[in-house]
């Protein structure tokens, strides 16, 4: 899915957005109006998965403010919120213990009791999400206040990261893309020293092969790629827009961190916030190691939030200068604002069932779609010349060399037809969502369909628009919206842009 699906479109991204300064939105006015659509869809998604990217974000700054303790919490069994089932890392499961308490009446009873659940577990589920005391979507519950406060936490940040504008959220990613580094590395070495470390590398490192007959699998594969290298975000598009338009987007520049880096933390958020903890609990300086890992999860997911947030602010910027330019930090204020209303939901007692629909509905089946529909427009349609021709022609403008044979392959063939069958796997074998015990009723898949339609449909809802509104006939009104204005990129203009002079609008900065 890497080589063959994500990487191709992550390099047709980068070009379409440098070559034409745009954003999300506007770049389909030069490339092919009908299908601007596609830029509203990449928007949208990128704004639905806000709602619940930031709130794990905010799971990270509980864990890391809770690591300031001699001995972390998750590591020991003596909370309110524990169970008799409970036992801690350090002594490893006991299967079978005596367990002394005391009834109503003052009575001591002893009993043997499974100890099956680890204190790591019970400290995400019953201490920091609260889980027990919600029935479900259903039932909510009250609001985690101290989740409440970390999301506030993660929006300040945001806030005054982005509402300068690219630069100012370039100069925060210099700590932010380079820090997880430091930290992977100093877990690297500790992890190898460590007894049995042979038997959990050979194991990470042999594949189950039996795994790629689900359907899931491989959506699950292309929904992470396109999740962490940005192609369907919008992302790719917001911060080449910036770029010199001469920029070689063929080669990455050694020594500079890419400002798109992404950590999906929510698919598999027993890893992130069971498993990683109740390792690091059982190290020596377990408070040390935790407060550098969730220093590192906090910068990367803010790292994918900054290029979530500026894509929807470029693109609308672009479409509505008027309204959204001119009064930047207006804009990003009341976005955050909203977020921040939508939260409260998010970080309620039963948040996390919230939080896992919209992991399963707000980006995948909607991204699949979009980057389709991208890869066929501009390499189909884009000019309405030889298919590819028109992409090859602009990136050999920028760089001066046309596109490698695979990448026009990868673009006119194996991109849509991946997607394609993924597509129709994936939601033939589909089934109703489960977490843990609790099983989604039918009404909140069909709020989590909804929610994927939202996005996918202004793909269909702009293209009937533009076709209605432009004059002539059925034919006429269908080949003027497929062709590339005329203005754009022949005359004046486009030799100020070889020369490396791009609008006053856009600051140039690298990517």
């Amino acid at each position: 899915m890497l080589v063959f699906g994500g990487i191709p479109l992550f390099y047709l991204e980068l070009a379409l957005g440098q070559y034409n300064q745009s954003g999300a939105i506007t770049v389909w006015d030069k490339v092919c109006p009908i299908f601007k659509g596609i830029g509203y869809a990449m928007v949208l998604v990128a704004f639905f998965v806000d709602w619940y990217y930031n709130v794990i974000i905010s799971y990270a700054i509980y864990y890391f403010i809770a690591s300031f303790s001699r001995r972390v919490p998750w590591s020991v069994c003596d909370h309110d919120y524990n169970t008799k089932l409970c036992f801690e890392p350090a002594d490893g499961p006991q299967y079978f213990a005596n367990v002394t308490t005391v009834d109503d009446k003052g009575n001591t009873l002893t009993e043997i009791v499974n100890k099956t659940v680890s204190a790591t577990t019970e400290y995400y589920e019953r201490g920091v999400l609260q889980m027990h005391k919600s029935d479900g979507l259903e039932n909510l519950g009250t609001i985690v206040w101290p989740l409440l406060l970390s999301l506030l936490a993660v929006y300040v940040i945001c806030y005054f990261s982005l509402w300068k504008g690219i630069k100012g959220s370039g100069k925060v990613v210099w700590f932010t893309a380079t820090f997880p580094y430091v930290v992977l590395f100093c877990l690297l070495i500790r992890g190898v020293t460590l007894d049995g470390s042979a038997h959990g590398i050979a194991f990470y490192l042999k594949p189950n092969i039996t795994k790629l007959g689900e359907a899931q699998v491989w959506v699950d594969a292309a929904t992470q790629v396109y999740f962490s290298l940005g192609p369907g975000f919008g992302v790719l598009l917001a911060f080449s827009s910036y770029n010199q338009f001469n920029n070689n987007i063929q080669r990455l520049e050694m020594g500079r961190p890419n400002i798109i880096v992404s950590l999906k933390i929510s698919t598999s958020p027993g890893l992130v916030f069971v498993t990683y903890p109740e390792a690091l609990a059982t190290m020596p300086g377990s408070t040390v190691w935790s407060l550098l890992f969730f220093l590192m999860l906090i910068t990367l997911g803010l790292d994918s939030s900054f290029g979530g947030t500026e894509a929807i602010l470029t693109a609308l910027s672009d479409q509505f200068p008027r309204v959204i330019k001119a009064h930047r930090e207006i804009a990003v204020f009341l976005l955050f604002a909203f977020y921040m209303l939508v939260g409260l939901a998010f970080t309620s007692q039963g948040g996390t069932y919230l939080v896992f629909l919209f992991d399963n509905f707000a980006a995948q089946y909607a991204i699949l779609t979009a980057v389709f529909f991208e890869a066929i427009a501009v390499s189909w349609f884009y000019g309405l010349t030889i298919p590819t021709e028109r992409i090859s022609r602009n990136i050999e403008e920028m760089i001066g060399s046309r596109p490698a044979f695979f990448w026009r392959i990868c673009w006119l063939f194996i991109c849509p037809t991946m997607i394609i069958v993924i597509l129709t796997f994936g939601l033939m074998n589909f089934k109703n969502l489960k977490l843990d015990d609790y099983t989604y009723p039918d009404w909140s898949m069909a709020l989590g369909w909804l929610i994927s339609c939202t996005s996918i449909a202004f793909i269909p809802l702009i293209a009937l628009y533009k076709f209605l509104n432009t004059p002539g006939t059925a034919m006429e009104r269908v080949t003027r919206n497929l062709k590339t204005p005329p203005q754009w990129p022949e005359g004046i203009e486009m030799e100020s842009r070889i020369n490396g002079i791009v609008p006053e609008d856009k600051p140039v900065t690298d990517v």
